[in-house]
């Protein structure tokens, strides 16, 4: 494949470009730039309407030294499902695809293809880059927005909790679920990495600080990114084949207090909110911790 080729020679540099379109200060491109160092260039990917799609560029542009398609926002599992099998046509079973989409269009609009490939178990590998909102467009809530979070369709704060997207797409017991952070590189290039090396349906989800719709500093995005993880705002976790789940930090450290405190949409918060906030993260940490325990003696009655 003529594309192939030319990727090949690119290999020795990096494979997004410099003087793309990101906000100053975003952790989106660098979250990006390590994704693809290590999927490499043998790699295809779809990127529907979103910031990702922005920072791209339009077609036939891209910042990406890799073959991009943009598709409509609801059909990047479909769009990647439709590649993936051309390749396979072609006995091109090496080249990975990807999607490289935002929440709006993994949560919300583009869920039904999400669960369909899913459900089929197509070869894709899927990143969620996570900014908890429909930013590029006015920082609207979507559904993977947090409870009581202010947005631009809910300036009093968001009624409703985030869907828990990992263990909704675990449930249809594909090879490879996990999340990661740019603020625990290490620990982001492993599993994409193992994601690379495994084949079927995969999805990471990414935690992507905005630095506008969550009113964060231009330059505490990586701060605010840690500072997610160590109140157990977003755990970092992995669940094989829907069973297996393997938590892959200490527990969370800190209050969830100096999380909301770096950020403009949550100064609203009364004293009580915040508790019901700590509640809400100290019960998922209990029940994630569950389904360790719980997928570990299952592991040990197979092994019997």
């Amino acid at each position: 494949m003529t594309t192939i080729a030319i990727n090949a020679a690119h290999s020795e540099e990096p494979l997004l470009c410099s003087g793309h379109a990101a906000c100053p200060g975003c952790v989106e491109p660098l979250t990006l730039r390590h994704i693809l160092d290590v999927m490499g260039p043998q790699t295809m990917a779809v990127i529907p309407p979103s910031c990702m799609a922005i920072i791209a560029g339009p077609q036939p542009y891209s910042s990406l030294r890799i073959p991009v398609y943009q598709p409509t926002l609801e059909s990047s599992a479909a769009a990647a499902t439709g590649l993936r099998r051309a390749l396979d046509a072609r006995g091109e079973r090496d080249t990975q695809v990807i999607v490289l989409a935002g929440d709006g269009g993994t949560y919300d609009i583009g869920f039904q293809c999400l669960s369909s490939a899913a459900e089929r178990n197509e070869d894709i590998l899927y990143f969620c880059f996570d900014n908890e909102g429909y930013m590029n467009t006015g920082a609207q809530k979507s559904s993977s927005t947090p409870l009581f979070a202010r947005t631009g369709s809910t300036p009093a704060g968001k009624v409703s909790r985030k869907k828990n997207l990992s263990e909704i797409m675990a449930a249809h017991n594909v090879p490879y679920v996990a999340t990661a952070s740019i603020g625990h590189l290490a620990d982001l290039k492993r599993k994409v990495a193992k994601a690379k090396a495994t084949r079927g349906f995969r999805l990471i989800t990414l935690l992507i600080p905005c630095l506008d719709g969550w009113g964060v500093a231009d330059d505490s995005a990586l701060t605010t990114a840690r500072a997610a993880v160590a109140c157990g705002a977003f755990p970092l976790f992995e669940i094989e084949d829907g069973l297996r789940y393997t938590i892959n930090q200490e527990s969370p450290s800190r209050p969830v207090a100096e999380y909301l405190a770096l950020q403009r949409r949550y100064r609203h918060l009364t004293p009580a909110q915040t508790q019901a906030l700590q509640s809400e993260l100290d019960s998922g940490w209990a029940r994630l911790q569950q389904r360790v325990a719980a997928s570990a003696l299952a592991s040990a009655g197979q092994g019997a």
